[in-house]
Formats: structure tokens, sequence, C-alpha cells
């Protein structure tokens, strides 16, 4: 490489010997992340059926965030939003877990919470776009709990159209 080598060649260069901008795919990638503030997502077996799946146990999901200051890609930065702990339920089966695999790629993609202004004022974690199920069960005519046998072909609609595959 001699000095009299363009820079523009010189940016080629790098990048093919890997060390130039990003591949499309992966600009695509980064940029379908959201603002979900940092967290931890686990889950276990409860040894107990949910209505409209009788056969099945539960699979509980805990979701903790501690508490912090919000970044630039939040509503309001530099402010500080109070720590959460919240539960979500699927059916313990085939079905159930595929759903969970899918949640673990969207929470790690920082798609299922955002940070909104409380009631009392002070900004909270909740959950985005994605409809959880927070009861494991209910009254039919609560949209956060069970039964309801829709859920979970809905819920992987919902996360297919957020590119969660």
């Amino acid at each position: 490489m001699g000095s009299g080598q363009s820079s523009d060649k010189l940016e080629v260069n790098r990048f093919l010997k890997g060390r130039g901008p990003q591949s499309l795919a992966k600009q695509v990638n980064a940029s379908s992340f959201g603002a979900q503030p940092l967290g931890q997502m686990t889950w276990e077996v409860l040894h107990q059926h949910m209505p409209s799946f009788p056969d099945a146990n539960t699979l509980k999901i805990t979701y903790v965030f501690p508490e912090g200051v919000q970044t630039e890609k939040h509503p309001n930065p530099g402010r500080p939003y109070a720590e959460s702990r919240l539960s979500s339920y699927l059916p313990d089966n085939n079905e159930g877990n595929s759903v969970l695999k899918l949640l673990e790629k969207a929470f790690n993609q920082q798609l299922l919470f955002a940070i909104a202004p409380g009631e009392n004022g002070k900004d909270v974690i909740t959950t985005a776009a994605v409809p959880l199920k927070t009861q494991p069960e209910g009254e039919g005519s609560r949209p956060d709990g069970y039964p309801d046998k829709e859920y979970l072909k809905m819920l992987k609609n919902v996360l297919r159209s957020k590119g969660v595959k």
C-alpha cells in the first residue's frame, strides 16, 4: 500500500479484512432493538394447570428490572425509573415452550417492555406492544388472564410482526 492510495480504497480493504462497517443484516438486526431497560428473564415450571390447558403444567416467566436511569433511547433521558418485577404465564406444552423461546428472543431484542409515565407521575416499566398474560387464571373476559385458547396463536403473530421468528 503506497501513500498515494485513496482513503476510499483503504476503507474497502478494511471491509474486506472484516474490519469495515457492519453487514446489512447486522444493521437491520441492530435497528430492530427496542427501548426496554436492562433486566433479566427467568422461567420455572409450576405443577398446576391453567384454564384452557388442563393437560399441561404452567410456565411462570419472571422479568426483573433493577432501578436505573433512562438513556437516550428512553422517553426521559437522565430521569430515574423504579425497580420492577413482573410475571407472565404460558402452558408447559409444545406450543407454550415454542412461544417461550420466541419471548426470550424478543426480550433479548428489548421488545417486550418500555418505560412510560406512571399514575403517580414517576416513570415505570410496563409491557410494550406485546401482550403478556400476567395472571394464570381469570374470568375469560380479562385480557391478562386465562382461559384464552387463541392467545398463543395471537402472541406468535404479534412477535412475528416485530421480526421475532
